[in-house]
């Protein structure tokens, strides 16, 4: 049987640093430096996330406090202004939340950052209480499986399924590259493998030179 894709629960952070509605500017700048995040959940009640305030939430303070826009420029920049008048997270952070679920795997979650333009995202429970936190380096620690791990996946999550019995099927990893090689029975499926190799998480790219066996039968 294929195994399943690596999922965000198997690569977030479980502690997360969070604030409250209430918390004001200077607080959130201190937690932010202390804990050395760029953004933190904003709670509310038993810990459901309302939303979310970053570093570019923060920054129209600083961008509108010597020269503030003319009026013909007010309405267009007026999220800025809104956000440089803030003082407390519930008016700074961005909400809702986008946010990402456990159960999702993570190629979804790579998908919601690229088109949402996000760095992180809060991960939820069924009941939208914070559960951790996802980050574009949480989503790359499947890169960081040896080519040994890589290897040994391929062979049971691939090559013992599609080629059972096949001995001159080998596979090689360097630096998380798979190469396929040998003769093999069932040529149909030589498009496939390559294909299901190449989704083994952590797996960089996939190089295939299998070849119908000339003689019909495997070579051994």
């Amino acid at each position: 049987m294929f195994s399943s894709p690596m999922t965000v629960g198997d690569v977030m952070t479980r502690t997360v640093v969070a604030v409250g509605r209430d918390a004001s500017f200077k607080e959130i700048v201190r937690t932010m430096k202390h804990w050395k995040v760029s953004a933190l959940p904003v709670l509310e009640g038993e810990g459901r996330v309302v939303g979310v305030v970053s570093e570019a939430d923060l920054l129209p303070k600083e961008e509108f406090r010597a020269v503030p826009p003319n009026r013909y420029d007010r309405e267009e920049r007026r999220p800025g202004l809104d956000k440089a008048e803030a003082v407390t997270a519930d008016r700074l952070m961005t909400a809702p939340a986008v946010c990402v679920h456990a159960g999702s795997t993570l190629a979804q979650a790579a998908r919601i950052m690229a088109v949402r333009g996000v760095k992180r995202l809060p991960v939820i429970d069924a009941s939208g209480r914070l559960s951790g936190i996802v980050s574009r380096a949480d989503l790359l620690k499947a890169f960081l499986r040896t080519d040994e791990e890589l290897a040994g996946e391929v062979r049971r999550q691939v090559v013992e399924v599609l080629f059972p019995g096949e001995p001159d099927v080998r596979v090689t990893v360097h630096e998380g590259r798979v190469a396929l090689r040998g003769d093999v029975l069932e040529p149909g499926l030589i498009g496939l493998a390559a294909r299901l190799a190449r989704a083994v998480e952590g797996v960089v790219d996939v190089t295939s030179e299998l070849r119908p066996s000339p003689s019909g039968t495997a070579v051994t």
